[in-house]
């Protein structure tokens, strides 16, 4: 027993007593107090309103209770899908009109991001309806649910926000490109180490013999068929039944001439009459097939609609002779579309069905070999050809490198999709055959850095890869007559020496916008694949509605210019020398020297001679040779002036 001593102690006795004494067991007990202790005294307390009594072990000194687990706090309940819903709008509301915010509307929209990402983690089901009623909201649309409810966009923006770092590098680039409320963030530097299986060859490997044989190559590009053009309709500027002019809603101020107009995709039979030449080795066609129409107008079944229309189209109007095809931003449903593979599952193969659908059609049309179908099929139709020449064709299916929703999951890395180990793979597979390779793609990587991403900064194999194995690029997409240059080190010294390779962006079938119809032909060195000219026709599109009153003829093509005589004639370059990166960066030179040859020549040709091509003077004569030098889109984006890159 331990005692209190007295005086001191006995105050204490004394003290707990008056405390306790009355809780005892009810009654007060002054002789369960002990007189002297080394520690608290623990006498058993009951409740009187529930008449149990406490634990020792709640105030026992050598266990103190780390947590209550006998009563655990209450949580809200779990809310259903629609009310996480109003609340996630409510909750962008308040961010949008909060002062604490300031001008940062980049915050803002992050902020917002990171609102939809746990909608769409928690309630996927309401992730369209979101978008709509923001789209609402912050009047974005004039036809929210057709653009972005559940049959639209509005399932795509619920992917991409779950799976994206919304609140780091993907949301401000979404924030930047597709709402322009942050900056663009700045290009991510490229690590290669370790990309590349085997280092450059040096010295180089002898470069392949001209043979003085010529070969003939037909490069066609967006031919963007609209089967529902109707020519002398009853609205407005026409090239649909549906279409409408508010100065003039019931009487059509221009009716669209059946051949096309300006504003107008191509009917059959103008891209017919694109594709009458014949006498081709082989044909590139750049992709992009379908019209410019808005998601909601289209589907699945229309898309493999103009699909099998055009390749049969081209089979028969071009022969026997094989064509390379590359897939476009407009040949996807919903447009600009391309999952990568690494979302997994039914997400990852969410356009496999294009994918197989145009690959079955390339074999059937006997334009891709066995050996090339199953992987077409299952890598977004990107595919390999090696001709018996020595000539590699590269595929790239250029929609997850550009301005696509899913290309900002994870846009720090500079290769989710896998797309640039492909064609590093089949580049150094050519370099240990002693094959060259062409690559063939839709959206340019470079020109004015409006289109490609900026991640990767180049399309980092060129330099590896240049002179001996890529012979040639070649885009689409712009539907004008473009060029650009690639250069070593990611065009850190731009110069005759340092040129590696060229680009070349097609000109369009399609006259939309404001531009004429054209082609392009290339007559190449069979033994070194380099091009030696390259001959340009274009079709005049104001000259369309002269035809409507007689069914005989139809729109013709017209030879427009040489390239080597438009632009070499001041280069001291031999015939039969190719035109190829170095003769490129000379001719840059002399448009440094002589702007009309910009002014004049190029933005004349950059349009197909259309009647409605812009002037191009000053500053804008300077970014366009800035354009033509950039590889790149963050190069173009880095080091020309912005804002004069179409004529359109």
């Amino acid at each position: 027993m331990v005692y209190f001593a007295s005086g001191l102690h006995q105050l204490v006795a004394g003290v707990i007593c008056c405390l306790f004494g009355v809780i005892v067991n009810g009654q007060s007990d002054t002789t369960t107090i002990p007189t002297a202790t080394t520690a608290q005294p623990q006498p058993v307390i009951s409740d009187p309103v529930t008449h149990e009594v406490f634990p020792l072990s709640l105030t026992d000194p050598d266990n103190i209770p780390q947590s209550d687990t006998a009563d655990p706090h209450p949580l809200p309940p779990t809310a259903s899908s629609s009310q996480i819903l109003r609340q996630a709008i409510t909750q962008i509301q308040s961010i949008a009109a909060n002062a604490a915010f300031g001008n940062n509307q980049c915050a803002r929209c992050q902020a917002s991001l990171e609102v939809a990402k746990f909608v769409a983690l928690s309630a996927p089901d309401q992730g369209p309806n979101l978008a709509v009623s923001l789209c609402e909201y912050f009047d974005y649309s004039s036809n929210c649910t057709a653009n972005y409810g559940p049959l639209a966009l509005g399932p795509i923006f619920t992917q991409v926000v779950a799976y994206a770092d919304v609140g780091g590098y993907d949301g401000q680039l979404l924030c930047s490109e597709f709402l322009g409320l942050c900056s663009v963030p700045p290009t991510l530097p490229l690590n290669l180490t370790g990309w590349f299986s085997k280092p450059k060859p040096n010295p180089l490997p002898p470069p392949r013999k001209p043979t003085g044989e010529r070969l003939k190559v037909l490069h066609i590009s967006d031919l963007h068929i609209d089967p529902l053009l109707r020519p002398n309709c009853t609205s407005g500027l026409c090239c649909r039944e549906n279409a409408y002019n508010s100065e003039s809603p019931h009487t059509p101020l221009l009716p669209a001439p059946r051949f096309g107009y300006f504003l107008c995709d191509a009917p059959y039979a103008l891209i017919a009459a694109g594709s009458e030449a014949t006498g081709f080795n082989f044909t590139l066609f750049t992709g992009d097939m379908l019209a410019h129409d808005p998601e909601y107008q289209q589907s699945r079944a229309y898309n493999e609609y103009s699909e099998v229309v055009l390749f049969d189209l081209i089979k028969r109007m071009l022969g026997p002779g094989p064509v390379y095809v590359t897939l476009g931003n407009h040949d996807s449903y919903p447009t600009d579309l391309a999952a990568p593979l690494s979302m997994g599952g039914e997400l990852g193969q969410q356009f496999s069905w294009l994918y197989a659908h145009v690959t079955a059609l390339w074999e059937y049309q006997g334009w891709m070999p066995a050996a090339s179908v199953d992987y077409s099929r299952a890598h977004y139709a990107a595919y390999m050809v090696r001709r018996t020449d020595g000539l590699r064709i590269i595929s790239l299916n250029t929609n997850l490198c550009n301005s696509n929703y899913f290309n900002y999951i994870n846009a720090s890395h500079p290769d989710t999709s896998g797309m640039m180990r492909f064609l590093t793979d089949e580049l150094q597979a050519a370099e240990d055959a002693g094959d060259r390779a062409w690559i063939i793609g839709h959206v340019p990587s470079g020109w004015d850095g409006t289109n490609s991403l900026y991640n990767p900064t180049d399309l980092c194999s060129v330099d590896r890869y240049t002179p001996h194995v890529i012979a040639n690029i070649f885009w689409g997409h712009m539907h004008e007559d473009e060029l650009s240059i690639f250069y070593t080190n990611n065009g850190t010294n731009m110069s005759a020496e340092t040129a590696q390779a060229v680009s070349w962006s097609g000109p369009s079938v399609t006259p939309l916008t404001n531009l004429n119809s054209g082609f392009r032909m290339y007559e190449i060195d069979s033994g070194t694949f380099e091009v030696l000219d390259a001959y340009t026709w274009k079709s005049p599109v104001d000259t369309y509605s002269q035809l409507d009153s007689q069914l005989e003829y139809g729109p013709t093509f017209e030879f427009e210019y040489s390239t080597r005589d438009a632009y070499g004639r001041n280069i001291p370059w031999g015939a039969n020398d190719p035109l190829n990166a170095t003769w490129w960066h000379l001719v840059t030179e002399q448009m440094e020297a002589n702007s009309s040859l910009v002014s004049d020549v190029w933005n004349n040709y950059q349009g197909k001679g259309s009647i409605f091509i812009p002037p191009c003077t000053g500053e804008c004569v300077t970014a366009r040779i800035c354009y033509i030098r950039s590889g790149s889109s963050s190069i173009a984006k880095q080091n020309c002036p912005a804002g004069y890159g179409s004529v359109q």
